[in-house]
């Protein structure tokens, strides 16, 4: 690790050190692996990380698409394969998706039903 300064992903503080192989945010206490990926780590800290079908890590505000037949309670159709479903928002929970499906409505879908658009 090279001793250049980095700044925190989270608050953006310039004053970060090195701690063993972590950089440490004396501001807002974030503790971050310089070498890991900027979303990652980003995600990692805000305890919430949900991936999709295919192992892409998913965020708030993302597009996705349906990769399987979902049958909706209620309804007497299901929800298509292919169907594209835009501004997620990831939640806590079995269903870690809330979002609107085009001719459904709000509802919560499960990740593992997703791909990233």
């Amino acid at each position: 690790m090279s001793d250049k300064i980095i700044p925190c992903p989270i608050c953006k503080c310039e004053y970060t050190y090195p701690m063993d192989h972590l950089m440490v945010c004396p501001e807002c206490a974030h503790e971050w692996n310089p070498e890991e990926s900027d979303t990652e780590s980003a995600a990692a800290s805000s305890g919430l990380v949900v991936k999709d079908a295919h192992g892409n890590l998913l965020q708030d505000g993302d597009s996705v698409s349906i990769v399987k037949d979902l049958p909706v309670k209620g309804f007497s159709k299901s929800i298509k394969v292919g169907t594209k479903v835009t501004n997620i928002k990831l939640v806590e929970g079995d269903h870690n998706i809330d979002c609107k499906v085009p001719g459904f409505g709000g509802m919560a879908l499960k990740s593992e039903f997703v791909k990233k658009v």
